[in-house]
């Protein structure tokens, strides 16, 4: 009895560095606590000790590319991020930062094909993902950031809608029609507000960069493909994102910009100088940011987003875009990479379409 007393005592008493004292450091003080899974929330692994989720990590020790991920992080960080990785679902992924998009896709392809990972530096293995990105992804299944922080981060929709539209006219309309022009053809997408796909077409145009770019030509096309176009609240045409300091690609450029403005003039209704514009331009480069597909400075296919999109309308009881089964039947071949006329303008019209209501609701 008298060695029991003596044990506690030195455990409790304060001052000695026993097993609920810290030492004078500047660590946090111990407690008991769980280590959660951003991708599996039910899953958890307790620990003892230290705040390891704040511990130092990628940003402070993984600055040089050639230290290995690995030595980045603790034996319980670790352990969280190859579970996330190895158990989430592809829709689990596309909730981590950068893992929106093909990145999820590759993730799940990567570990069905070769086995789970397991260590951090078999990450890099997977297609789109490097050092940086790796990093950067850890990171966010270790301390996820809390939704009212991501929207604070959002740009908002002003910024890349032009001319500028009073919101609650843009989230009060029923139906739009997104636009997107290619170098010889014109791909359109209607859709609602529960991002159900009314209709989805392109239409060749044989006039387009050809000869002298003429006028009367590109006319000609244009109001062909407009005459096709079903009746809407807003028509969204895809504001391009080529620099005109880019002299390589300017014919494409003035192709485009003639294009767009032909556009906006026949779709433009006569209307009062105060009333609200009708027809509105979608930044290429804002679209692509909301689905992942930046890299660089460019922006990538979105031809596996979409076929995603088209997969889950047919599997999943709640999609993220609805198709009806008419347009999967006559598009689910439209975007296969071996294919000659691979719908890039289809799939550019889709997301622009889906991005503008999914942009709204944030």
């Amino acid at each position: 009895m008298w060695i029991a007393k003596r044990l506690l005592s030195s455990i409790f008493l304060k001052g000695h560095y026993s097993l609920f004292c810290r030492p004078p450091s500047s660590l946090s003080e111990y407690e008991l606590r769980f280590l959660h899974c951003t991708c599996c929330r039910s899953s958890k692994i307790m620990i003892s000790g230290l705040d390891i989720l704040n511990a130092p990590v990628s940003s402070e020790l993984c600055q040089e590319k050639d230290k290995p991920l690995d030595s980045c992080y603790t034996t319980e960080q670790r352990a969280v991020i190859l579970q996330c990785l190895n158990t989430a679902t592809e829709s689990d992924l596309e909730q981590v930062k950068l893992l929106r998009g093909r990145k999820a896709v590759n993730i799940v392809k990567y570990r069905t094909a070769h086995g789970p990972f397991n260590s951090l530096e078999s990450v890099m293995n997977v297609p789109l993902l490097k050092h940086k990105s790796a990093v950067i992804v850890f990171d966010s299944i270790l301390k996820p950031t809390d939704k009212k922080e991501r929207k604070k981060g959002k740009v908002h929709l002003a910024k890349f809608i032009r001319p500028e539209v009073d919101r609650a006219l843009l989230e009060d309309a029923s139906s739009i029609v997104s636009i997107v022009c290619g170098t010889n053809k014109i791909a359109w997408t209607h859709m609602d507000r529960a991002r159900t796909v009314l209709d989805w077409q392109q239409a060749e145009c044989k006039s387009f960069m050809k000869g002298m770019y003429m006028a009367s030509d590109y006319l000609e096309d244009i109001s062909t493909v407009i005459s096709s176009f079903p009746p809407a609240n807003f028509f969204l045409v895809e504001k391009p994102s080529i620099s005109p300091q880019n002299t390589s690609l300017y014919p494409v450029l003035v192709h485009l910009r003639t294009v767009e403005a032909m556009l906006f003039a026949l779709l433009t209704p006569a209307r009062e100088p105060a009333s609200p514009p009708k027809v509105l331009n979608m930044m290429r480069t804002a679209v692509g940011r909301h689905f992942n597909l930046i890299v660089g400075d460019c922006r990538t296919s979105g031809a596996e987003t979409v076929k995603k999109m088209m997969t889950e309308s047919v599997m999943k009881q709640d999609p993220r875009v609805l198709f009806p089964h008419d347009l999967v039947l006559k598009h689910r071949n439209s975007f296969k990479m071996s294919s000659r006329n691979r719908g890039e303008e289809l799939c550019d019209a889709l997301l622009q379409a889906v991005a503008f209501f999914e942009l709204l609701q944030e």
